[in-house]
């Protein structure tokens, strides 16, 4: 008897193939608040997972007022992935699931859209990437001002000031500052609890399933659900859960998407083993000299430019000091465009602007960043292999061990 297999959708017959008038169909995994916000796009909504009976259920109330009928609902991610009627698998649930779902869904021929920050992990996210290519799988992270929106305190979009950077008038190497003076107000404040009770589960919860692969702690209502960013368990803290967001336009306008730092220095009070906590400033440095300096709660000098570079800086509301430069800006080319139509990627399989490579390297910085703080010193990363040098215990936190049965 001959031997058959099962492609996926998008090898046979599926995503590359579909019509430009057809509808691609969604999924959603963990909607208790970001999944809920994105409802709308891409085109149909068809299927909600949550562990939480009453994010269930808020959801499927959610999908019928906006006209998407009676949605499938489960409360296993896998079997969501499985349903034959979902094209595209929206994953909103804390980061310490991205990875694994991620790469479930490529395996099942599905294209991903995922939450920020893409993985909790360096190691997770260059299983992510191996993953994509494998599987060829459409990926879109979800942090989108490389591409649009006004960001900072800045006055612009991110192309202007790709335009001056590439350009060359500012000169080389530059600095980055990311502040609330120039305008981001880190979710600093985000942090855990060093000492958490053990509570009862809440009888809608699945607590075990929410937890995953993530060690098992004792149930508190603080480790989950809206403040579980404060847990190194899940998520890293405000530069967790806003940093990517702002650090990735950085890595764009650096022309960095193809490398990461090689150097990491932190001043912060040592961490709790748990909990995360409060730091002050944490500086990154790129092989080439280019910084970029991040600076916690009021730290730091509020006339500091946000860009700073040998020849000129670049301040708030887009001010340079270099005279003329709108001028001498003019007579330079405007940056490549970018597939900025997740869809119209989907169709044509070419990558997103925002894809699982770029957005793994911006990852990466904010994945450099946690591990510095919790061990609480200045670390030399290899940008090629990805991996610490010459530090066993930073190595360690690259590829964390996952609570059984869960691997990658």
């Amino acid at each position: 008897m001959a031997a058959f297999t099962i492609l996926p959708r998008n090898v046979l017959g599926g995503k590359g193939y579909i019509a430009p008038s057809d509808q691609l169909t969604k999924g959603i995994i963990g909607v208790g608040g970001m999944g809920r916000q994105h409802y709308d796009y891409p085109d149909r909504l068809v299927a909600i997972c949550d562990v939480d009976k009453n994010h269930l259920k808020r959801g499927a109330d959610l999908a019928e007022q906006m006209n998407f009928g009676k949605v499938a609902l489960y409360d296993n991610f896998m079997d969501l992935i499985q349903d034959p009627n979902v094209d595209i698998v929206h994953i909103a649930t804390p980061p310490h699931w991205h990875a694994l779902m991620s790469i479930e869904a490529a395996k099942a021929g599905k294209d991903v859209w995922c939450e920020k920050p893409m993985t909790r992990t360096i190691g997770e996210g260059k299983r992510v990437v191996e993953a994509m290519k494998r599987y060829n799988t459409i990926f879109r992270l979800n942090t989108w001002f490389r591409f649009k929106d006004t960001f900072y305190g800045l006055g612009t979009t991110v192309n202007p000031l790709k335009k001056l950077v590439q350009s060359g008038l500012l000169g080389w190497p530059l600095a980055v500052t990311i502040s609330k003076h120039t305008g981001f107000d880190w979710k600093f404040f985000w942090v855990g609890k060093e000492h958490l009770d053990p509570m009862p589960v809440p009888a809608e919860l699945d607590y075990d399933s929410w937890l995953g692969p993530a060690p098992y702690k004792p149930y508190n209502p603080h480790r989950v659900h809206e403040t579980f960013r404060g847990y190194w368990d899940y998520d890293g803290g405000g530069l967790g859960d806003m940093g990517q967001h702002y650090i990735d336009p950085v890595q764009y306008l650096l022309g960095k998407d193809d490398e990461s730092p090689v150097k990491v220095e932190v001043d912060a009070p040592q961490q709790h083993y748990d909990a995360v906590g409060t730091w002050r400033q944490i500086i990154y440095t790129y092989a080439d000299g280019c910084k970029i300096v991040l600076w916690g709660g009021d730290f730091g000098d509020p006339n500091t430019p946000y860009i700073a570079g040998p020849n000129g800086n670049v301040y708030n509301n887009f001010i340079c000091d270099i005279p003329n430069w709108r001028e001498k800006l003019a007579e330079f080319p405007d940056p490549l465009p970018q597939q900025t139509d997740f869809l119209e990627c989907v169709r044509t399989r070419k990558k997103f602007a925002l894809n699982e490579m770029n957005g793994h390297r911006s990852c990466n910085i904010v994945n450099l960043g946690t591990v510095a703080l919790q061990l609480g010193r200045t670390l030399e990363f290899d940008s090629e292999k990805q991996e610490f040098i010459n530090d066993d215990a930073a190595n360690r936190l690259v590829y964390q061990p996952m609570r059984g049965p869960w691997k990658l």
